[in-house]
């Protein structure tokens, strides 16, 4: 796997300091620390940090980056986080391969907190693997791509560090047609019906699903299955066989955002049921861009893994 380190600009090397090295080590050996000092009023901060960040992730796909909000807590005592230490940590996991996205966040929240005063470090990282799919009939590759999260939330206590939070989330495009305007127009034209579904209004909407994954015992593969068997998900590339067979599914099994985010959740039961523990906490959200609405629909559970299994258990 070829990792490039990117653009290197040379000709800064060459250009004369403006300050003088032994400047800079006399003043450093004053001992001034301006985050160390005692604030005006001294309370604790629960998040200090940056946000926006890119950071470049070196994973089996690539070289890949990704947007990065990190952040510690603060205790009363100090005046501010050592910003520049954050962006060391960042530095010293550049050149390092890493199998998973959570694999990362884990371990640059863990130098979070090795270099600051609080005792959380909370990493939270969002971006897009390369993925490529088989189109439905014509068998073709479509070159696309995922949008994939890693939320990591790690806690000092003592010597130990331990894990408060880690979700891994997925999300996917897909289409949905209105299961209520085909029902009406079933009604409005069933002397004329065939064995085709009626027409209806479709789409383009997004799903996602984030999963607490502390253990790493999920892919985002696992993930991306869940999605596919209860949405109907799009792709860049569709032939005119692959675009007739995806509506046609999309107009026979019609859902509302209500319904893909419910399907969802029927497929993580599913999957997930007897592999993952029973308090395993989840989201599950869907915005429905609409078709012939000027406004977006949107609907979401945050939920257990046990609420899940025992609603399937009902059926």
């Amino acid at each position: 796997m070829e990792h490039g380190t990117g653009l290197v600009l040379r000709h800064e090397t060459a250009a004369k300091p403006l300050i003088e090295a032994l400047q800079h080590k006399q003043v450093l050996e004053q001992g001034m620390d301006v985050p160390e000092e005692r604030p005006g009023f001294p309370i604790g901060l629960t998040e200090v940090g940056i946000a926006s960040k890119t950071v470049w992730i070196r994973l089996p796909e690539g070289r890949i980056p990704f947007d990065a909000a990190l952040s510690v807590s603060l205790p009363a005592q100090f005046r501010g986080i050592h910003m520049s230490r954050m962006e060391e940590a960042v530095s010293g996991l550049s050149s390092i391969d890493f199998t998973d996205l959570m694999e990362y966040a884990m371990a640059l929240a863990k130098k979070l907190l090795q270099g600051q005063r609080g005792n959380d470090a909370h990493v939270r990282l969002r971006g897009l693997l390369p993925i490529t799919r088989s189109t439905l009939i014509s068998k073709r590759p479509s070159h696309d791509s995922l949008t994939v999260t890693a939320s990591v939330s790690l806690m000092r206590n003592n010597d130990e560090i331990q894990i408060k939070e880690a979700m891994r989330g997925i999300e996917v495009m897909h289409i949905t047609a209105c299961p209520c305007t085909q029902v009406y127009n079933h009604l409005l034209f069933k002397e004329k019906q065939s064995d085709l579904p009626l027409i209806t209004h479709s789409q383009r909407s997004s799903t996602s699903l984030t999963i607490e994954d502390a253990s790493m015992l999920l892919t985002y593969e696992d993930l991306l299955s869940c999605l596919n068997d209860a949405l109907h998900l799009t792709q860049d590339l569709l032939k005119r066989p692959d675009e007739a067979e995806l509506v046609l599914k999309a107009h026979r099994m019609p859902q509302f955002a209500e319904d893909a985010v419910r399907e969802t959740a029927r497929s993580v039961a599913a999957r997930f049921g007897k592999r993952l523990p029973d308090d395993t906490r989840l989201q599950i959200a869907s915005v429905s861009l609409e078709s012939i609405h000027i406004h977006d629909v949107v609907c979401r559970i945050d939920t257990t893994l046990k609420a899940l299994t025992n609603a399937a258990a009902t059926l």
